[in-house]
């Protein structure tokens, strides 16, 4: 075994002969066909639109039923409901849970203010019952039940994104993949696909909107390149779907849609770009979409729904450090923590000496007003005493010498006195 030292310090070791470990991909990949895989796909349109007949058609067998013929005099439903099937199916010894999202009544209204919201809710009610199960205790069977891909139809005007359909990709990008695709791409000419296509990402572009686009890295071979260049040349894709089969001219039967002027073949990549899709959506991209879920969605939609829960994350439990700058950064954290005490000390101190002046001079002013009153009161007492004193004076006269002698002298005689 030879050894050789990289830039980063982690030395690089060559093998002398085969060990084992280069056979884990395929014990990954023995437990994951054991275990089967998981699925959550959303279609979102307006009824009648072809949702149904593409999920069929995508996965080559009867996920949504029939659909029964309302009467005339039936009304329709009102407001958008969001109803869920999962269906087990296998191919090639590989199970896959498939859950099928459906949002029947979206677009359907005259008025469809707010139409995507019972759509918004669904999907963070998922994040929401994945977050508590990471939470709980006992975390051994987790169901996850996120939508992994929404596929929005798109109606074949041939103009550009109507405002329902910018606002529902306005809201909901941030929170799944969102995949565009033309539905009934055989009511428009290839001219018209071309201009119309050119229009929808022109839209897109100018709204911000983020779709899932394939991305090569460079661990890919040439080959898956230019698979996915050639996807992305696709976008947004302009599909047909058909269950039944039609025969050709030379007798040979395929999927497709017969009209006067000829066949529209489903797996005809000169007829639609329904093969581009499939295989972005389940043979090559499947996992990556799945992960842009896990890893990138649910994990923005989690930071934030715990950061608005008043959750803080540490970053220090997270980094290595140096104990001396350890040292330094606790100083003089201490030191402002001690300027901080002294100043509030100093509010404090303020505060309460202001309050005490304040209630002295408070206490001054009622005594002078006591003082005053009192003041007022005594003179009005003295005022009145002087009053007295001369009437009293001048209602009194001196009292002669003859009458201290015979004081009874001047005074008439009762004649009732003598008896």
């Amino acid at each position: 075994m030879k050894s050789t030292s990289g830039n980063s310090g982690v030395q690089k070791k060559k093998m002398n002969g085969y060990v084992g470990f280069s056979n884990y991909p395929n014990q990954v990949h023995r437990r994951s066909v054991k275990r089967g895989f998981n699925f959550t796909l959303m279609v979102v349109g307006e009824s009648g639109i072809g949702k149904s007949t593409l999920i069929n058609t995508l996965f080559d067998t009867k996920i949504f039923p029939d659909r029964e013929e309302m009467p005339p005099s039936a009304e329709p439903a009102k407001g958008v409901d969001v109803t869920s099937m999962s269906a087990d199916i296998q191919e090639n010894g590989v199970k896959l849970r498939l859950t099928v999202v459906d949002t029947p009544g979206f677009g359907d209204s005259i008025n469809n203010e707010d139409a995507w919201q019972p759509i918004l809710e669904n999907i963070e009610s998922r994040f929401d019952a994945y977050l508590a199960q990471e939470n709980r205790v006992n975390r051994s069977k987790i169901s996850d039940n996120r939508i992994d891909a929404v596929i929005y139809f798109i109606k074949p005007t041939g103009h550009c994104l109507r405002v329902i359909d910018i606002e529902f990709m306005k809201r909901l990008h941030t929170k799944v993949n969102l995949i565009p695709i033309i539905a009934k791409a055989d009511t428009l000419t290839a001219s018209e696909l071309e201009q119309f296509k050119a229009k929808i990402l022109a839209d897109i572009n100018y709204h911000g909107i983020q779709i899932f686009k394939p991305v090569s890295d460079e661990f890919d071979d040439p080959e898956t390149v230019a698979e996915n260049r050639e996807i992305l040349s696709k976008i947004p894709f302009a599909v047909v779907g058909s269950e039944k089969l039609v025969e050709r001219p030379d007798g040979t039967m395929v999927r497709g849609r017969r009209y006067p002027w000829g066949i529209i073949e489903v797996e005809n990549e000169e007829h639609n770009d329904f093969i581009k899709l499939r295989q972005m959506l389940l043979r090559s991209h499947m996992e990556e979409l799945k992960d842009a879920t896990d890893m990138v969605l649910y994990e923005n939609y989690r930071t934030q729904k715990l950061l608005s829960m008043g959750h803080v994350q540490d970053n220090n439990v997270f980094r290595e450090f140096n104990p001396l700058v350890q040292m330094e950064e606790e100083r003089r954290a201490h030191e402002a923590k001690m300027q901080k005490m002294e100043a509030e000390m100093a509010a404090v101190f303020q505060q309460k000496v202001q309050e005490k002046e304040s209630k002295l001079k408070q206490s001054e002013e009622e005594l002078y007003a006591r003082h005053k009153e009192m003041k007022t009161v005594l003179e009005k007492q003295r005022s009145e005493l002087e009053d007295k004193k001369k009437r009293a004076e001048a209602s009194t006269r001196p009292i002669t010498p003859m009458e201290q002698q015979h004081p009874t002298k001047g005074k008439k005689k009762n004649i009732f006195s003598g008896f």
